[in-house]
């Protein structure tokens, strides 16, 4: 248990520099962006997947919880907060890399979770058009809605606050959740996942979705260990999104809107898994 607590601060104190840069990058566009260049701000999203499912590739989950914040103050789309979600290495790149997994495989995988991501960015980006030209908040709302003072307190000392203020918010979600795994035991995680039943897929995506580096870490090295197929290791991939959906839920108030983003995650998940081992 005494593990599991230090595993929590550990993976708390990881994002720290992501979550810091994100509110220095939003308190800039509070204090230096007038309405007109807002809105110009917003018509230029349209390489938003792009850009977001190459940046998830890099081997941290930080990238995630930055786009959730981002993404609650209407600075991305939805279509790049999910392209990011979907192409979020987590933990997997790191593991492979130190097991020496041959360089075309790795490439292979992490390549296919960055060209979904984009693909299925830019398709809800598509659907979801009208939301961006009408968006339903701004920028500096995010600040009032922490109640921050932000124009008495200044960029630095705001963001520092908005920082601490979301940093204890991660440390009790994550004592929590490594509890939880910790009593419910890796080994009956493990067992969901193994054999090649329909059912592995949704749970190999469900255990994804558990906001911690633990679930791709069990998905991987099962994956190296040959006891599950590539269709079950990018369902439990696709979906791994770090803290990334537990910030969403803490940040955006449609609560529509974030239900949405995980149903359409879930989904390409399980989707994906079942695909990928009919073609392989």
């Amino acid at each position: 248990m005494l593990d599991s607590l230090i595993d929590a601060l550990l993976d708390t104190l990881k994002i720290l520099p992501y979550l810091f840069i994100t509110f220095i990058i939003l308190e800039l566009l509070e204090h230096k962006l007038s309405n007109k260049n807002e809105i110009i701000l917003r018509k230029n999203k349209k390489f938003g997947p792009f850009i977001g499912g190459l940046l998830g590739a890099i081997p941290q989950c930080g990238f995630s919880t930055m786009a959730s914040s981002l993404f609650s103050s209407r600075v991305i789309t939805i279509g790049t907060v999910i392209a990011i979600f979907l192409s979020t290495s987590d933990e997997m790149l790191p593991i492979m890399v130190s097991e020496k997994v041959d360089v075309l495989i790795l490439l292979k995988i992490v390549g296919s979770k960055v060209l979904i991501g984009i693909l299925v960015g830019i398709v809800v980006d598509f659907i979801f058009k009208d939301k961006h030209e009408k968006p339903h908040n701004h920028i500096h709302e995010m600040c009032h809605d922490e109640e921050c003072h932000c124009e008495s307190d200044g960029i630095l000392l705001s963001s520092i606050k908005h920082t601490l203020k979301i940093l204890i918010f991660i440390l009790i979600a994550n004592i929590l959740i490594n509890g939880i795994i910790y009593f419910i035991g890796e080994d009956r995680l493990t067992k969901l996942l193994m054999g090649k039943k329909i059912i592995t897929y949704f749970a190999a995506s469900l255990i994804g979705l558990i906001p911690n580096c633990a679930s791709s870490v069990i998905i991987t090295k099962l994956y190296l260990a040959n006891l599950i197929t590539v269709g079950t290791l990018l369902a439990g991939l696709l979906t791994g999104s770090g803290l990334g959906i537990l910030l969403l839920f803490r940040n955006n108030k449609n609560l529509k809107e974030n239900l949405t983003i995980l149903w359409i995650i879930y989904t390409v998940g399980v989707v994906v898994g079942i695909l990928a081992d009919m073609i392989i």
